[in-house]
């Protein structure tokens, strides 16, 4: 057991007081646990199961060098380690389960599991806030007022800096939806020239927010996805399958494509276009040999009384309008007879 030294600043904040201090993380992940609401009985236990896949996500930014600006946030509850201060430091003794995590369990648990393979991340400085004796209801309006009335960037301002940050630390497959993304609303011959939303543009009705198709794009183009499966890798042929989907579907609504009624205008029609590519046009494609417009147009029946309009859909939730569509386009779905062929059972 070992006595931990550390600086410290005291904030105080309405009627509470905490201190700001830095630990390294091999030091916070031994003193702090996560008292889960609903499993563990004792005052302070306001935090859901942990998830996994989190975790895995997490680890995997630390290993590649990610920062961590924002502070773990702790309860302090020992009451045989208690925290001792001179005008300078804190002082505590590294005993496990010391505090409680009001904020940061994903981040403690996932730098905890870095630190496992590589001991060295141990020694990551880590900025940290510390409370003593809170109760239930004061933990519960920290961790309310940190992830409710702090709320996050917004996922297309998030999207948008991928294009920025450095390469270990973003979602490749999320790179490379925002790369089409982009293509789609850059390119002249895009149906969707000019029609993806992106941070700081003008508010307005209609057209495609960035995160909407990302969002829509990714499982497409992401490890094992769709293209993947069957080895269109490239970016190239990437977007040009998606933009051919589009095209097709812009040549069966004419000179209707631009009618602010076109449901693939909106947000709901984008992503379903693209589940159907995803679930129905791809496997068909495969088998023809051919992913070009032609062959998409050729099996899909959409014609100017069974158009789908946005206002088909005038009502229904995001979800729901998005099931509407992709059902709309399942019922055009008329594909071509494959040649005849022997399985192998």
């Amino acid at each position: 057991m070992a006595n931990i030294k550390a600086t410290f600043l005291e904030v105080a904040q309405g009627k509470r007081k905490f201190f700001l201090t830095k630990l390294p993380a091999k030091i916070v992940a031994k003193i702090s646990y996560a008292a889960v609401r609903g499993r563990d009985s004792e005052v302070g236990a306001i935090q859901r199961v942990l998830n996994t896949s989190r975790i895995t996500g997490i680890k995997a930014f630390t290993l590649a060098g990610g920062d961590y600006p924002n502070a773990i946030v702790l309860n302090w509850v020992s009451q045989s380690n208690k925290i001792k201060r001179s005008t300078k430091e804190i002082s505590f003794a590294d005993d496990d389960d010391s505090a409680q995590i009001i904020d940061g369990q994903h981040r403690v648990a996932g730098i905890r599991a870095a630190i496992e393979e590589k001991k060295a991340i141990g020694e990551l400085e880590l900025p940290v806030v510390i409370y003593s004796g809170l109760t239930t209801k004061e933990c519960a309006d920290i961790f309310l007022a940190i992830n409710e009335e702090q709320k996050p960037a917004p996922r297309s301002l998030v999207f948008d800096l991928f294009g920025l940050a450095s390469s270990e630390l973003v979602d490749p497959a999320a790179v490379r939806a925002r790369d089409i993304a982009l293509f789609l609303n850059e390119d002249l011959n895009s149906p969707y020239n000019d029609e993806i939303k992106l941070p700081g543009g003008k508010m307005r009705k209609g057209g495609i927010a960035l995160s909407t198709a990302v969002v829509a794009i990714k499982p497409l183009v992401e490890d094992k996805g769709s293209f993947d499966q069957i080895g269109l890798t490239n970016l190239e042929d990437q977007r040009r399958v998606i933009l051919n989907l589009f095209l097709a579907l812009q040549s069966k609504y004419g000179e209707q494509w631009d009618d602010k009624d076109n449901a693939f205008l909106w947000a709901a029609g984008f992503t379903a276009a693209l589940q159907f590519l995803h679930l129905k046009l791809m496997p068909y494609c495969s088998g023809k040999q051919s992913f070009e417009q032609s062959t998409i147009e050729q099996a899909i029946t959409l014609d100017g009384d069974s158009l789908i309009r946005q206002s088909d859909i005038k009502g229904y939730g995001g979800s729901k309008a998005s099931s509407e569509v992709y059902a709309r386009l399942l019922k055009a779905f008329r594909p071509q007879q494959q040649n005849p062929a022997k399985f192998k059972i």
